[in-house]
């Protein structure tokens, strides 16, 4: 069995012990936190460490920690010669300590702690300073999901950055639409089918082709009644910036 240690506290690394716990191919003989007690309904008490001193050994570290912090985590680690890791999506390779083998281990997806995942179908982007490291990080990945990609640190840089525009951009509309909905004694449910099929549609056709709406249209009297009805300054801006970028790739 593959060895494993993670290394971090927050939702991804919590939601890889989960995975890597349920794994018959891997072994995860420990974790790090810096506050034990946020992993203690994970693993048992002698399976967490808070002292980098205690870190057992492994084929695998997986830092799965804030991005601010990964360099600071992996120059802090005892060893040498070891497979290092971080689960960043935007975070160069280059920066994990040059004392240990490097690699990168990223989850496409995002990740709540109070909301279950399922790694079968999650895109996992591996990167390794050599082939056998790769192999090793496949390897683990497989276990976990059916769709492992070979993707650099430039690649994943621009696929993070494609992943805030239709994750993090995208939801926050959705609270948007939310507080509309409240202020307006709407229940927002009312909006859960029109948003199911707006992400199922992109699955056959492309996002351009799967555009509609006022803007698209050019109906400006719509927009103009939109415009009117937001008294938030600030959702005004968004709802004229939105418009405008739709209607300028339609004149592409």
């Amino acid at each position: 069995m593959i060895k494993v240690v993670i290394i971090g506290s927050g939702n991804v690394a919590q939601h890889l012990i989960k995975a890597l716990s349920a794994s018959e191919e891997i072994d995860l003989v420990q974790a790090f936190a810096r506050t034990p007690s946020h992993l203690s309904h994970l693993l048992p008490k002698e399976k967490i460490t808070s002292d980098y001193q205690k870190i057992t050994e492994a084929d695998l570290y997986i830092i799965s920690v804030s991005d601010n912090a990964i360099a600071e985590v992996s120059e802090n680690l005892p060893f040498e010669g070891r497979l290092v890791v971080h689960t960043s999506g935007s975070s160069d390779i280059s920066i994990l300590a040059d004392k240990n083998r490097k690699g990168v281990f990223y989850p496409l997806q995002t990740f709540s702690k109070n909301k279950e995942i399922d790694f079968t179908p999650i895109p996992m982007c591996l990167e390794a300073a050599n082939e056998n490291d790769f192999q090793l990080l496949e390897q683990v990945a497989k276990t976990l999901s059916k769709k492992v990609f070979a993707i650099s640190s430039e690649q994943r840089r621009s696929l993070h950055v494609s992943a805030v525009f239709v994750c993090n951009f995208v939801n926050h509309l959705y609270q948007i639409g939310n507080q509309i909905c409240e202020e307006n004694n709407i229940p927002f449910e009312v909006l859960h089918p029109l948003i199911q099929e707006t992400a199922e549609k992109i699955k056959e056709l492309s996002p351009t082709e799967a555009q509609t709406g006022p803007a698209l249209r050019n109906d400006t009297k719509t927009i103009e009644k939109h415009l009117d009805f937001l008294e938030n300054e600030n959702y005004k801006k968004i709802y004229e910036l939105l418009t405008q970028s739709i209607q300028n790739v339609k004149k592409l």
